[in-house]
């Protein structure tokens, strides 16, 4: 995506309301000055010193803050195509502060990023580039201000308005880079608009006191949202109005099922939501490498759309939308886009029948009822095949996950059939939706793809062919038609809280700041620990998530959805995802992360945490046993598995379908140990536990999935955890080479007594509902903790629970370093199923009596008829 900028029209706007603006009015307070104890020249020594290699590019820049505040603040600088670095400022000048940078390669042109502490905050939303010349550039930059000047004169610092917001259509928001003191009357704000000026009839400071830089301003008259404003005062250089939540008015919500782009062989209708444009186009590129392409006029519709119909056979060209705003003009492409050209440029406009794979229509599900009868198996698309020796054709993609008949090292099969051989019943696909931080066209990048780009797009790199976007289509379909008819069910991980980028993303030059959820002050808020959060609460942005796993439910037949960070969307989004998914198919399978990643504006009372979920048919992850079960992520603290029988508690609350802590229902709580954030099960036992024996590292790792396919809610493993999977020690390796994130197949073989173990259990899961009850009720009734020496936990499931075949099935979870005795609810002729390192439903030996010997660091299950 890139963008068309008026610059000779802004430039001279700017100019004109710079020349009309004072300074120094008598209704500014001028910046506070440092206290005298603050000496900055220490934290601004001066400029480095030349390197010791030969520099080949400098890049100086320049920066003012208007107050001074300059130490929580420092630069991001990369080179096209390679990833940035943390760059300090060190010289204070007579304009502010300056960073000089050395670089030992050539680089003809540098992006940068001012921003606040590790992301806490950026200075201009958008990404900044400067040319290099002659292997030097220098620039000038002024907070909140996006452009790039080239001499310190060009600067103007007087005081300015940074950003004015329209809320209401008679309210305002503005933020000054001063302190602003109140008082009488409009305080000298005007706002101007279509040859007419509309008074101020009130100013409030937002916030306590009599002075602050943020404003809220009440007109007299309401503003027409179709039209243009600037405010302007005789102390502020003026700005533009941008409009925020007065979009969110009933009047602009369109409740149509046609945005994006509608295809027929007759013609192609596009309908896009851009209720702040001036003027809206549609510009067609013949081929997804055009330069340039022909532009036809929108029509503005109701709701805040634009509609156009283009007759004619439209069909595998490509589209952007041309937005104006009057200000700038932006080229986007569709938010609502379902297939692109490489690395996403440009929309592609696609037959989608056309890319259905044989026997699609008529494709069956494999039976599923109750969340609890799920068994979910996380993995990522290039994880599970590009290991050397994992014998697929198709290594990282789509296709790789339902190529039969693959073979590793030892002949241990790999592929789908190792899928199948291991029982799952669910696979969770980490994002395949179009993410921006690898390019498309290489095939040796790697992500996790946590940045969203385009949310109704497969990602390009998984795809046998990423520039042709009727193949990413195909294949993806192909991979879920594979693994269904294999009887596998299909979930999809989507991160609806944040995109990789604000100001340049689809969303924001098409409805500046709209979608985001942002301060007073016009800054977007960083729930999401990513720089923005989506502000789902908005009533269009609740609407494109709807549509959008609508989209992936009927048009991929996705059978369920993993929310990222879902205490960032608002509980009532929540619940209208569920409801739209399960009026389509009440088997879709709804869960996510109740947390988020930093703060956020959203009220707590609205976020979907822990808890909210009871009664919607949500499903949350469960922390509270993960932590139980083994300590902390990626410390050295010990969980139960690893023998802190202190988390007794913990964990049965965890094992009871967390009914007694969190949920109304079992089916609510994902019951889990690891998953792809932080360290491997291998890698945080083998941390927590140095000194221990491999051998007994590995019956902690098997006790803690044990626990977790035993225990009432819906389990939930990490893809390669039956092996003992390793990254050796990465705990967070969302970019990491493959080495480190790749399923080791040659671990299956040395492990297969492991795998066995959890193929046991998973088979011993699925035959037997007694570990499957949906109900709160149920496990009330029908599980019974019992007393057990040495902090071991001993449980009884009775009368035949969930309608087992089995009439009496005890469990017991032994975490010590010696074998222990238990008694058992009553004596008779016991069948034990699981012992040591063996699991499954055939009897491994048979007990006569009350008491049973449980071996060191494992779990036992037995069972009575």
């Amino acid at each position: 995506m890139f963008k068309l900028r008026k610059l000779t029209l802004f430039v001279l706007l700017l100019f004109i309301m710079a020349f009309l603006a004072g300074c120094g009015g008598k209704d500014v307070t001028q910046p506070p000055p440092q206290e005298e104890e603050e000496d900055l020249s220490k934290y601004y020594p001066g400029p480095p010193p030349l390197p010791d290699f030969e520099v080949k590019t400098t890049l100086i820049i320049n920066y003012h803050r208007y107050e001074g505040d300059y130490r929580p603040w420092d630069l991001w600088v990369w080179a096209d195509g390679k990833d940035g670095k943390a760059y300090q400022f060190t010289e204070l000048t007579d304009y502010g502060v300056r960073a000089t940078i050395y670089f030992p390669e050539e680089y003809d042109r540098l992006g940068f990023i001012v921003r606040r502490g590790n992301w806490s905050a950026k200075d201009v939303d958008r990404d900044r580039f400067v040319d290099v010349v002659d292997g030097k550039a220098e620039i000038w930059l002024l907070q909140s201000d996006p452009n790039i000047y080239f001499s310190q004169d060009e600067v103007n610092k007087n005081p300015r308005i940074v950003s004015a917001y329209m809320d209401g259509k008679d309210e305002i928001i503005v933020s000054l880079t001063h302190q602003h003191k109140l008082t009488d009357g409009d305080n000298g704000f005007v706002i101007k608009g279509e040859n007419k000026e509309y008074n101020v009839k009130k100013v409030e400071i937002v916030g306590s006191g009599s002075s602050g830089n943020v404003l809220k301003l009440t007109l007299e008259k309401e503003l027409d949202i179709t039209a243009n404003y600037t405010i302007e005062s005789p102390d502020y250089t003026g700005n533009y109005v941008i409009k925020r939540r007065v979009l969110d008015l009933p009047e602009f919500y369109y409740a149509g099922d046609d945005l994006g782009n509608t295809y027929t062989k007759n013609s192609t209708k596009f309908r896009v939501w851009a209720p702040t444009a001036l003027n809206v186009k549609v510009r067609i590129y013949n081929t997804a490498d055009a330069k340039e392409g022909k532009d036809y006029d929108m029509k503005k519709d109701v709701n805040g759309t634009w509609f156009l119909e283009i007759k004619g056979d439209l069909k595998n060209k490509y589209y952007t939308y041309i937005v104006d705003h009057g200000y700038i003009v932006n080229e986007a492409v569709d938010p609502y886009v379902r297939a692109v050209s490489l690395n996403s440029t440009k929309g592609m406009i696609v037959d989608l029948k056309e890319t259905n794979p044989k026997g699609w229509d008529s494709l069956k599900k494999p039976e599923f009822k109750n969340y609890t009868d799920a068994i979910i198996y996380e993995m990522h698309v290039r994880d599970y095949s590009i290991y050397p020796q994992s014998g697929n054709k198709y290594k990282g993609k789509y296709l790789g996950l339902i190529e039969k008949g693959t073979t590793g090292p030892g002949g241990v099969k790999t592929g789908l059939d190792h899928l199948v051989e291991l029982g799952i019943t669910h696979i969770h696909l980490l994002p395949t939706y179009d993410f921006a931080s690898i390019d498309d066209s290489r095939d040796d990048q790697y992500n996790w793809g946590y940045d969203p780009r385009l949310y109704n797009v497969p990602q390009g790199t998984y795809s046998t062919n990423a520039a042709d976007g009727l193949t990413r289509i195909r294949e993806y379909k192909e991979m879920v038609m594979g693994l269904n008819q294999a009887g596998i069910r299909v979930i999809k991980d989507v991160v609806y809280n944040h995109t990789y980028t604000v100001g340049d993303s689809p969303f924001d030059l098409i409805v500046p700041k709209y979608f985001y959820r942002t301060d007073d002050k016009g800054n977007y808020t960083n729930g999401s620990g990513c720089g923005n959060e989506i502000a789902s609460e908005r009533p269009m942005v609740r609407k494109f998530i709807v549509d959008s796993v609508k989209y992936w439910a009927t048009e991929y037949k996705i059978d369920g959805f993993r929310f990222d960070l879902m205490a960032l969307h608002d509980v009532d989004t929540m619940l209208a995802v569920q409801q739209a998914l399960h009026q389509i198919d009440p088997s879709i399978i709804i869960y996510g992360e109740p947390w988020q990643a930093g703060g956020s504006p959203l009220p707590a009372n609205l976020q979907f945490t822990k808890g909210k979920q009871r009664g919607t048919r949500i499903a949350v992850f469960n922390d509270h046993i993960r932590n139980a079960i083994k300590g902390d992520n990626d410390g050295a603290t010990k969980g139960y598995a690893q023998g802190m029988v202190n988390q007794r508690d913990n964990v049965i609350k965890g094992i009871m379908g967390a009914i007694d802590d969190f949920a109304q229902e079992p089916t609510e709580s994902i019951v889990y140990v690891t998953c792809h954030d932080n360290l491997t099960l291998w890698d945080k036992i083998e941390k927590s536990n140095p000194n221990d024996s491999v051998e007994d590292r590995i019956r902690m790792n098997l006790l803690s999935n044990a626990i977790v396919l035993t225990s009432q809610g819906v389990p939930f493993l990490h893809g390669g955890v039956e092996m003992m999977r390793t990254k050796y020690g990465d705990h967070n390796s969302y970019k990491s080479p493959d080495h480190i994130n790749q399923i080791e197949w040659s671990r299956k073989h040395t492990y297969y007594e492991e795998f066995l173990y959890h193929q046991g259990l998973i088979r011993l899961r699925r035959e037997h509902p007694a570990f499957r009850m949906p109900t709160a009720e149920m496990v009330r009734k029908h599980m019974e903790i019992l007393d057990s020496p040495d902090g071991s936990i001993m449980f009884h499931l009775k009368d035949n629970a969930n309608g087992d075949p089995w009439k009496d099935i005890v469990v017991i979870y032994n975490p010590n370093g010696h074998d222990i005795t238990v008694n058992l609810p009553k004596g008779g002729t016991w069948d034990i199923v699981v012992k040591d390192k063996k699991a499954g439903v055939d009897t491994l030996e048979t007990i006569n009596g009350s008491s049973v010997k449980v071996p060191r660091i494992s779990m036992m299950v037995l069972y009575q008829n």
